[in-house]
């Protein structure tokens, strides 16, 4: 058996920016990957970019790998949301609020390949892969994971950022609200031959929102929101076509395009736990609740889960307390809960009532905007709440050690 303090299951963002943030600060960890860790560094596997708010920058920082991605981080100045043809917009401008960004842009496969090379600086943290877990027993003083080539990891507590379909999460009985949406998101990147300026552009349209967030160089990602039954059609374009389509969709803000690399797809789908933790379990990211990318907050929620996560487990073992126990964990979970829930209700109604073309509700979601818009105090409070330095912040968030 091998002892450990923490096993976590699931090497994804989320799962390896825990590990660094409790291996940081002295814990030992066992990370359980199925996934052969080069190929999650290589491109093809992820061509999605995260949003990163400036808070989780900060909390990146704290755990010293922000120097690992800042040169390869493109700022966000400002952020247009537009609705179709509509005259009426919501700007924000980082120079209302100060001299800092509103967060940052950055390719997952740049991500992963920063945590990988801190975790592996990191030697009490233990990566294990590919392997996964078959059972996870959950005694009174430790959880033990039996992995698929037999070997054991005993823990004082287990976390599973396994993903949306989390096997840990259905193994522990812990039920979820789930629906798929009849949309597909398509990912890409663009060159173009205007400069972005460190704009990022979300357009609604019929189908879902088109995002385009500023990249390196004159470059941008693409995040296209299609019906489910369109997107395969379009996958079937020449690049050229593709691009075009782009083109026609955004408008003729950034000039000419051309497709960059290769075109994902991702069916888009919202999980909510019931729950977030169990004796000697706590659920992290996706495993947690998976929401509509519409506002660009999925990694930024599940690093927030790591911070909050992280703070309370290294307070319980300053203080001599056992992490995996449940009136532990339930400071975790009533931290977070509210604002996973919060996030997931509001990017949902946001995807149903902007894909709507209905004339009365169009005018009024337009006249919201607009009204937002014109408010400076509203408005300054919505992009606090956008760059993740609104709330009850935990001490990575807000720019403190762990």
């Amino acid at each position: 058996m091998i002892q450990t303090d923490v096993v976590i299951v699931g090497g994804g963002m989320a799962g390896q920016t825990l590990a660094a943030a409790l291996g940081g600060a002295g814990l030992e960890v066992v990370l359980v990957d199925r996934e052969q860790p080069v190929e999650t560094r290589a491109l093809a596997y992820d061509g999605r970019t995260s949003a990163i708010a400036f808070g989780a920058m900060r909390a990146l920082d704290g755990i010293g790998l922000w120097p690992r991605l800042a040169d390869k981080a493109e700022p966000i100045l400002e952020i247009r949301v537009s609705d179709r043809d509509s005259p009426l917009f919501l700007h924000y401008d980082h120079a209302a609020l100060g001299n800092d960004p509103l967060g940052f842009i950055v390719e997952n496969t740049e991500i992963r390949r920063a945590l990988g090379d801190h975790l592996a600086a990191l030697p009490i943290v233990k990566i294990l892969a590919p392997a996964s877990v078959v059972r996870l027993e959950r005694g009174r003083g430790r959880a033990t994971a039996t992995l698929n080539d037999g070997r054991t990891v005993g823990a004082k507590l287990a976390v599973a950022a396994d993903g949306r379909h989390s096997p840990m999460r259905r193994a522990a009985g812990i039920n979820v609200a789930e629906w798929s949406y009849p949309q597909t998101g398509l990912v890409c990147t663009i060159a173009h031959e205007k400069p972005h300026r460190g704009v990022a552009h979300e357009r609604f349209l019929p189908a879902g929102p088109l995002a385009v967030l500023p990249m390196r160089g004159d470059r941008s990602s693409i995040v296209w929101t299609e019906r489910a039954d369109l997107a395969p059609a379009m996958l079937d374009l020449d690049d050229a076509s593709f691009a075009r389509a782009i083109e026609n969709r955004f408008g003729p803000h950034l000039g000419a395009m051309t497709l960059e690399g290769a075109r994902w797809s991702y069916p888009l789908a919202f999980t909510l736990a019931d729950r977030y933790v169990l004796p000697r379990l706590a659920l992290l990211g996706d495993a947690a609740r998976a929401i509509h990318p519409i506002a660009g907050q999925g990694f930024n929620l599940g690093l927030r889960d790591a911070a909050v996560l992280a703070e309370v487990v290294m307070d319980a073992a300053r203080l001599g307390l056992d992490p995996g126990d449940v009136s532990v964990l339930e400071r975790y979970e009533r931290w977070r809960r509210f604002d996973g829930l919060a996030l997931a209700a509001t990017t949902d109604l946001l995807n149903r009532l902007f894909s709507t073309a209905f004339p009365p509700v169009q005018m009024v979601r337009d006249l919201g905007l607009a009204v937002v818009n014109e408010i400076p105090r509203l408005k300054r409070f919505f992009m606090r709440d956008a760059m993740g330095t609104a709330g009850d912040l935990p001490r990575l968030v807000r720019g403190e050690k762990l």
